[in-house]
């Protein structure tokens, strides 16, 4: 969980008529979450992902369902995700979670054209920045029609499973991608992953979605100006900008 601090500057909201809003031409780098960012945070999608979390935790640690789901809360809190504390604390194997949990059903999920459209005129590269694996970010962007955006995802393994909001895991990626961090913006939907992207430099947005996964990580204190911008609607807030 985190709490929004108050602090100045306020946050910007999109509610200006399209490229009349935030200035963004300073951007050349777009960093993008994907899980709940990408697409809608209440399609269900996610949700199949924690109950296979909690399947996991149950069989790997011989639990009872309601005590897996405890302990995976608690992983999750302690350790930024669940692999994490399963590896640091339990030995798990990377490879073997990251499969059972991303085999999941995106048969409801389809092309977003609005959202594609407003990602492809972002002028300069564009990444997937996930603490989820690879495989799955591409399962993911295949079924959006969103593949040929982004020139690299990078995802827990290149982070060497220090997840966000680990400063580590965005110097990690900062220097995977050689992101001059004054000229990237980064969009995502827990807030708490957009603190060390603003220490870093970047610009940062939070999309506002309410979703109950967000509220379950590690505590951190998040003031409204390590939060440049939020929206509750990216394509719009895309749409809107100044590029």
């Amino acid at each position: 969980m985190f709490r929004l601090m108050k602090a100045a500057p306020a946050m910007e909201k999109d509610r200006q008529k399209p490229g009349s809003g935030p200035d963004f031409r300073h951007v050349t780098e777009w960093i993008f979450d994907l899980d709940n960012t990408l697409y809608r945070a209440d399609n269900g999608i996610f949700a199949q992902i924690e109950t296979r979390m909690t399947d996991y935790v149950m069989a790997f640690l011989k639990l009872s369902r309601e005590d897996a789901y405890a302990r995976q809360k608690d992983l999750y809190r302690r350790h930024g995700t669940t692999l994490s504390g399963l590896m640091r604390e339990h030995g798990a194997a990377p490879d073997e979670y990251l499969h059972y949990v991303h085999d999941i059903d995106l048969s409801d999920l389809g092309p977003d054209a609005p959202l594609t459209a407003a990602i492809e005129n972002l002028p300069g590269r564009r990444f997937v920045f996930t603490n989820g694996c690879r495989d799955h970010a591409a399962r993911i962007l295949n079924r959006l029609g969103m593949t040929h955006l982004f020139a690299d995802v990078w995802d827990i393994r290149t982070m060497d499973f220090l997840p966000k909001p680990e400063p580590l895991a965005y110097d990690s990626v900062v220097a995977a991608g050689g992101v001059a961090c004054k000229n990237a913006a980064m969009f995502d939907d827990i807030a708490r992953n957009l603190v060390p992207a603003r220490k870093l430099g970047m610009t940062t947005v939070w999309l506002k979605t309410d979703s109950p996964w967000g509220k379950h990580g590690p505590m951190m204190d998040v003031a409204m100006g390590d939060i440049d911008h939020e929206t509750d609607n990216l394509t719009r807030f895309l749409h809107s900008i100044r590029i």
